[in-house]
Parts: C-alpha cells; sequence; structure tokens
C-alpha cells in the first residue's frame, strides 16, 4: 500500500507542475513554487501521503518533477527531446554527487563539533 500511496502523490506532483508551471513563465516561478510546490509538499510530506521515515533523507519531488517533464516532452516531441535533455540529466547527476560529497563533510564535521562539545577536548573525543 506505501508503494501505491507515493506512486498517487509523485504522479500528482509532477503532473501538476508540468501542467500548469509552463504557464508561468520565467518571472513566475515564485509564484508557482508557492501555490504548486508547496502545497504539494504538504500532500506529499506533512500530510505524509507518500510515507517517508522521519529520519531519512529524500529529494523525491524533484525527482518525480523531472521524470515528468522528461517523460511529457519525450511523449509530445518525440526521442530528439530526450536526447537534447542527456546532457542536462548528466549535470544534474554529477551536481548531487558533488553536493552529497560536501553534505557529508558538512555532517561529519558537525559530528566533531558535538563530539567536542560534550567530550570537551579533541583528545577526549577521540577516546570515547
Amino acid at each position: 500500500m506505501n508503494l501505491f500511496r507515493k506512486i498517487i502523490g509523485y504522479t500528482i506532483a509532477g503532473t501538476v507542475v508540468m501542467a500548469v508551471w509552463p504557464q508561468f513563465g520565467i518571472f513566475g516561478g515564485y509564484l508557482a513554487a508557492l501555490i504548486i510546490i508547496a502545497p504539494l509538499w504538504f500532500m506529499n510530506h506533512y500530510v505524509n501521503l507518500v510515507g517517508n521515515l522521519d529520519d531519512a533523507a529524500f529529494v523525491d519531488m524533484g525527482l518525480a518533477i523531472g521524470v515528468a517533464g522528461i517523460v511529457r516532452d519525450t511523449s509530445l516531441q518525440g526521442v530528439n527531446a530526450l536526447n537534447h535533455a542527456i546532457p542536462t540529466i548528466i549535470l544534474v547527476i554529477i551536481g548531487g554527487l558533488i553536493g552529497g560529497y560536501f553534505a557529508s563533510l558538512v555532517e561529519k564535521d558537525m559530528e566533531k563539533k558535538i563530539d567536542l562539545d560534550v567530550y570537551g577536548s579533541e583528545e577526549n573525543a577521540g577516546g570515547m
């Protein structure tokens, strides 16, 4: 049932964004974020339609919206649209890897600071 809820929640997010967001244009992005993304985030994450765990990290709505955009453009414009999207997809993957790497560095630094606060010194933090 959890998988079914996720499919419904992500499908709604991807479909609504891809159907409505282009109508707002470039400068309407902030407005679109408020009237589209905020309610969809509320439905999927705050109400927890998709059933994410509290301690889990996720970028699910971005992925769902991206997949919906690729499928929409490929369906309407043909495979050539997918070929044009491949460089962007590669850059997004590289950016995600770089962001994940730096996020892990920040997390390690934050854990180190917590250890220093708890144990009082760097020498004591390593011994426990």
